[in-house]
């Protein structure tokens, strides 16, 4: 019996060479740095625009998901759009957007004004991931999608790096300004290469082999597979970027008492340490797929980990630094092998469609929980808690929130084996 994530293997004379597709993975791979260190650049920018703009927990928790909240708007559209029209033709049409976005970041004069940049930038750089895995999802094979799914994520790591110790050295040279600036100049350098990089795309109305019924959103969000990720997508995936791209940096500020140039080395530590991680996942995916480990087994058995670590920190306060934050972050990439196993459980020529509902479902999800947890520490405050329990107290929460999803992701991995799907 074909179990619900087993892929339909595309045509063979789909798949690109391996000299193309290295070509092809680095022209999107630069794109996907780009987008991840614009995403995370507020982490490390924080303790700036919150002096200069005055800005609450509440205020800056927004902030950072108003790039997510803008992500999230254009995700449904956006996989119809790659699976007709291609990820070349899409996400350079959504770059130039992106440009936009950060050249109104630099010229932004207020919060309001800053939040609708976020929310425009959002927009610009949401095809950055969803595009390239849909190529993947027909230019590669299964375990190699895998692997390269893995790689894209570890790129996202180095623009994260990126976005802590030198974003923290550029500071007094160019001003936030200024980097926003710069990051307009260089989104525009991705495009060229992008143009130049990636292959045409080929309909399924254009190639037989291809032809198959259509798949629609309803179809997709009703797919067993497909709603056996979702809670683990929104609260635990999209948990891990809530904390890597804002809530690790105020934390290791206000609750561990480190200085900001400290929370940007620790930062930048917790980056590498995802950086790593990722590289190592794409290392060793082909392997554990050929031995028939398959990726909602291994983040059963991985993800609650993640778990204890969170309890750690909670418990520790301020004497959970960085290290603890990395070790939290690493142990919650178990759940990114849910991303192109969604992917492979569909069809071909609906893998956008299905991989960008599911990223607006992380992304939802990493939206959500930024602005909560803010609320969440800016409530307790209200309450007379000082400021670490606050912090102590929103965290706490969020794990609750995790442990809950993960024990719905659980139920439906045992209904899927006791179906023999598993």
């Amino acid at each position: 019996m074909r179990s619900s994530a087993e892929p339909l293997a595309p045509t063979e004379n789909e798949w690109l060479g391996a000299r193309q597709a290295v070509w092809v993975f680095l022209a999107f791979a630069l794109a996907y740095f780009l987008s991840a260190l614009v995403r995370a650049v507020t982490a490390t920018l924080s303790p700036v625009l919150s002096t200069e703009l005055a800005l609450t927990a509440s205020d800056l928790g927004l902030l950072a998901g108003g790039y997510f909240f803008g992500f999230a708007l254009t995700q449904l559209p956006l996989g119809a759009w790659l699976d007709r029209h291609g990820p070349r033709r899409v996400i350079l049409a959504f770059l130039g957007v992106a440009v936009l976005g950060c050249a109104a970041f630099a010229l932004a004069t207020s919060f309001a004004g800053l939040l609708a940049a976020r929310v425009l930038t959002g927009m610009g750089v949401s095809a950055c991931l969803m595009a390239p895995l849909t190529g993947y999802r027909r230019w590669l094979p299964p375990a190699t999608q895998m692997r390269a799914n893995s790689w894209m994520l570890m790129t996202g790591s180095l623009g994260m790096v990126a976005s802590t110790l030198p974003v923290q050295w550029l500071m007094p040279v160019l001003g936030w300004r200024g980097l926003f600036w710069l990051l307009a100049g260089l989104v525009l350098v991705s495009m060229l290469g992008l143009a130049a990089m990636v292959p045409a795309w080929r309909k399924a109305a254009d190639a037989p082999s291809l032809a198959a019924p259509p798949v629609g959103y309803r179809d997709i969000w009703r797919h067993p597979y497909f709603r056996q990720m979702l809670p683990i997508g929104f609260f635990n995936y999209g948990g891990m970027v809530a904390v890597q791209t804002l809530w690790a940096g105020p934390w290791m500020v206000k609750v561990a008492d480190y200085t900001p140039a400290q929370s940007a080395l620790g930062l930048f530590g917790i980056n590498l340490c995802m950086l790593t991680a990722f590289w190592l996942w794409g290392m060793v995916n082909p392997h554990l797929a050929r031995r028939g480990l398959r990726a909602e087994r291994l983040i059963a058995w991985g993800l609650p980990s993640s778990f204890l670590v969170l309890g750690a920190i909670v418990w520790l306060g301020a004497g959970a630094g960085w290290p603890m934050w990395a070790a939290f972050c690493v142990c919650s990439t178990f759940v990114s092998l849910s991303q192109p196993a969604v992917a492979l459980a569909l069809p071909a020529h609906a893998a956008g469609r299905a991989l960008s509902a599911y990223n607006l479902v992380i992304f939802a999800g990493v939206f959500t929980v930024q602005w909560v947890i803010g609320l969440l520490i800016d409530a307790f405050g209200r309450l007379g808690w000082d400021t670490p329990d606050s912090f102590r107290g929103a965290i706490g929460v969020f794990g609750l929130c995790c442990l809950g999803a993960y024990t719905l992701f659980l139920r439906g991995h045992r209904l899927q084996l006791r179906s023999g799907r598993g």
